[in-house]
């Protein structure tokens, strides 16, 4: 006998008894378009006669004639003892085509489009991955997670089974002030901590509240590209704040004054340039003089392997013009979702509000299960850990990459950050390396998408810290064949004008 396959409700299913189209010849229409959009598929038990009618409120008769008329065409067949089924057709199923033209949506605001016009991130499945920003989750204690996950599910208190707080959880509020106090050096109670479902969301919450239409913001170049899709999404219009191995260009006269600077100070994205003293005091004084907020995105600073950790920016505020950033993606595991902001005192009630609207807080027991694991020091030792891990595979990968690629990039090491930078030596275009960095099994990220304004420079922006030594090896085995090939065809090394 065959199984039953049907995940199909067969309650949307109804006659318009004031149509005058017969009962039974609409009940024919509406299934036989369901086979023919896939929507019923082959192997799919219809309901009994006396059921579908009963549910109808129609007579048996309709039902059996609809059904009879369904059997004539070949699009059922009559199981004896086992009921009606849906017959495997053979000719292809007319699916529903869905417009992937964004442009060609009319339905969608002004804003709407521009957020829609903005690529997704690249992820590939079934590839090694060197995107920058992914931590080793072989090495996460899923263990622990899962014991802490299970006694808030098992006993769930009152404030996990209903939102009282959009801000989030009072408990991981003030775990994340108390943890920020110590190892950022950043000042702040529980009341400025908002709770977000990854740092994404925490730019566009900051985008929406606090910029207007047109209004000017100050933006990386290059920089982060989903701050510069957020930013773009509120209605900024950008201007590019240049960085380069020396610093940051904070004496450009083209440069207007700003709602909103965005920076990363600890690890400058896509550089890694770490911003100096100086150039923080300055940075501060420009948002005090103009009455800017910078937005500190640290993204992963608790990430230095050589010298004294350097404090968040935030840390040396005492203005309020800072609103810091910050990820657990980063530190535990890209798919846990959850990120913070921490903002100044005067705007802690605004954003509270704001949140119930946006609809951008995480899951409450996820909430409560990282206040537990931080509170009981494992968040604290899985850093510790995770930074003396990430410290020797930088150097492994580095050498690896100084013995087989140095013909073609140059790889330097950073003191901190979860990802380096790979300068080429001839000019390819990195867009066309990562295409075939990708055909031979390698997920790479190429540096110019993370441009806006300036001529890019071309290069490769290589995570490391998921890697363990043979997906490294065969990580850097494979990018050098690509470069191999490559090189062999110089009208592909030139990069785009």
């Amino acid at each position: 006998m065959s199984r039953d396959k049907s995940s199909f409700s067969f309650d949307i299913l109804a006659v318009d008894r004031a149509s005058g189209v017969p009962m039974h010849r609409q009940l024919y229409e509406a299934l036989r378009s369901y086979v023919l959009q896939g929507r019923l598929g082959a192997e799919t038990r219809l309901p009994p006669t006396r059921f579908l009618a009963q549910q109808l409120g129609v007579g048996r008769n309709t039902v059996i004639a609809a059904y009879d008329q369904l059997l004539a065409e070949g699009y059922i067949e009559a199981r004896p003892g086992s009921g009606t089924w849906i017959t495997a057709l053979n000719r292809p199923i007319a699916k529903i085509r869905v417009a992937n033209d964004v442009s060609r949506n009319f339905d969608l605001s002004a804003r709407g489009r521009r957020i829609a016009s903005h690529p997704p991130p690249q992820r590939t499945r079934d590839k090694i991955n060197l995107h920058p920003g992914f931590p080793d989750a072989a090495d996460f204690p899923f263990a622990t997670w899962s014991r802490l996950l299970t006694r808030n599910a098992r006993r769930p208190s009152a404030d996990l089974l209903t939102y009282y707080d959009f801000a989030g959880d009072r408990r991981l509020r003030e775990a994340i002030a108390d943890y920020l106090g110590v190892a950022r050096g950043v000042d702040c109670v529980a009341e400025q901590v908002i709770v977000v479902s990854g740092a994404q969301a925490a730019l566009d919450l900051i985008a929406r509240i606090l910029m207007d239409e047109g209004d000017i913001a100050w933006m990386e170049e290059p920089g982060y590209r989903g701050a510069r899709s957020a930013l773009l999404g509120g209605g900024a219009r950008l201007l590019p704040l240049r960085v380069s191995r020396q610093g940051w260009s904070l004496n450009d006269p083209d440069l207007r004054p700003a709602r909103l600077i965005y920076v990363t100070p600890s690890c400058q994205w896509p550089l890694g340039t770490i911003m100096r003293m100086e150039e923080r005091l300055q940075l501060l004084a420009i948002a005090e003089r103009r009455n800017a907020f910078i937005i500190e995105d640290d993204y992963d600073g608790e990430y230095r392997f050589r010298g004294r950790s350097v404090p968040a920016l935030r840390g040396l505020d005492r203005a309020e013009r800072v609103i810091y950033v910050g990820t657990f993606g980063k530190t535990m595991f890209s798919s846990l979702r959850l990120g913070f902001l921490v903002v100044p005192r005067t705007l802690a009630e605004p954003f509270a509000r704001a949140i119930s609207v946006t609809g951008q807080f995480a899951p409450l027991l996820l909430q409560a299960t990282l206040a537990d694991f931080i509170r009981e020091g494992y968040f604290a030792a899985h850093l510790k850990r995770m930074r003396r891990l990430y410290a020797r595979r930088q150097e492994q990968f580095i050498e690896l990459c100084h013995q087989r690629l140095a013909q073609w990039m140059t790889v330097t090491e950073n003191d901190s950050g979860m990802q380096v930078l790979g300068r080429f030596v001839f000019p390819f275009d990195d867009r066309a390396v990562a295409a075939a960095a990708l055909a031979r099994g390698i997920d790479v990220q190429p540096v110019s998408i993370n441009y806006g304004h300036d001529e890019p420079e071309h290069g490769l922006l290589l995570g490391y810290a998921g890697l363990n030594a043979e997906q490294m090896m065969q990580a850097v085995t494979a990018l050098r064949a690509t470069f191999q090939d490559l090189a062999r065809t110089p009208a592909r090394r030139e990069h785009r004008a």
